[in-house]
């Protein structure tokens, strides 16, 4: 009987790892015959599990969803990995999320094995979250746009752009896009027969949601790439590229996917794009990145570090006569 259970238990396990299971790997898997995985499968379908089988040369045994969620069975990695994120999740960017998250966590954490509860108590223990100042989002107003996505359905949205101005909005939306700090949709606007990238806290749908659309080419394939590019430089009056003497990695750290583009050169330089509405804003973000630069483009930005290099040498006593660049010659 001990032994009939630890089957069932390993053949629920790789129901949840794989969509469609053959009987005879499921057989070989488990090493019993595929007579034995049949009776398997009745015994986990009369307790409750929801076990659909199809027949012929692709047919097979695929775990479907029940009324009620059954009973998850997690290795020690992805039981840790669920325990991170939820904590993770109870300080997050998502609104009304926080309360559930922190129940869902006691709930595991009262049957994770002390080996696992240790590692992960040690990780809290040990973290401190940094709460930055950034918009929070609605967790109904992202799973409406989440379904939406997956359903080629159209969208019409109230929408509130970056000038404070309201409109109303029809679209097709492609992908949700998390920032770190905000969450973005990209989306085809109708209306501006357009690709456009919408903040989701500046956002409210409009229900139902609309008829199917047949999906367009994506603008690209990095959509992460393109929003970042769409918020970080390309609504913006000066869209500006610095050559930066350090590596892309340590660069990116400190450039918030919203802030800014960064793209390898080689192992010791990289490109960095960014963009604002104010010179002083482009001047000051890049210098207070830490690391030496050189200012290629637009040519306002240019001429704007000429000035200042200039102010600066007269404020020190040493009027500047070196080409304009923040690398030392």
């Amino acid at each position: 009987m001990l032994e009939t259970s630890a089957r069932l238990l390993r053949l629920l396990s790789l129901l949840q790892q794989h969509r469609d299971w053959p009987g005879p790997q499921l057989a070989d898997r488990l090493g019993v015959t595929v007579r034995t995985v049949r009776r398997d499968v009745d015994r986990l379908r009369e307790l409750g599990y929801p076990v659909h089988a199809t027949i012929g040369n692709v047919g097979g045994y695929r775990l479907g969803a029940g009324a009620a969620m059954p009973p998850l069975l997690l290795d020690d990695d992805e039981a840790v990995a669920v325990a991170v994120g939820l904590r993770t999740a109870a300080n997050g960017t998502v609104a009304g999320i926080e309360e559930t998250s922190v129940r869902a966590l006691a709930k595991l954490e009262q049957i994770l094995p002390a080996r696992l509860r240790y590692r992960v108590s040690a990780l809290d223990a040990a973290t401190v979250a940094q709460h930055r100042p950034g918009a929070v989002v609605s967790a109904e107003v992202l799973t409406t746009i989440a379904t939406a996505c997956r359903d080629h359905q159209r969208l019409r949205m109230d929408y509130r752009d970056h000038d404070g101005t309201d409109t109303i909005r029809t679209v097709e939306p492609h992908k949700l896009v998390h920032a770190g700090r905000r969450w973005y949709l990209v989306a085809y606007d109708l209306d501006r027969a357009d690709w456009r990238t919408f903040r989701i806290d500046r956002l409210r749908p409009r229900l139902p949601a609309g008829p199917r659309f047949t999906p367009r080419e994506p603008p690209s394939g990095d959509i992460g790439g393109y929003a970042s590019w769409a918020v970080g430089v390309d609504r913006y009056r000066y869209q500006a590229r610095f050559t930066m003497y350090a590596p892309a990695a340590q660069v990116a750290e400190r450039v918030p996917a919203d802030a800014g583009v960064v793209e390898a050169v080689d192992e010791r330089t990289c490109t960095l794009h960014a963009g604002s509405n104010s010179l002083d804003g482009l001047a000051l973000h890049v210098t207070l990145l830490g690391f030496d630069f050189t200012v290629h483009e637009p040519a306002e930005l240019v001429e704007h570090f000429k000035r200042l290099h200039a102010r600066i040498g007269h404020a020190l006593g040493t009027p500047p006569g070196s080409p304009m660049s923040g690398r030392p010659g």
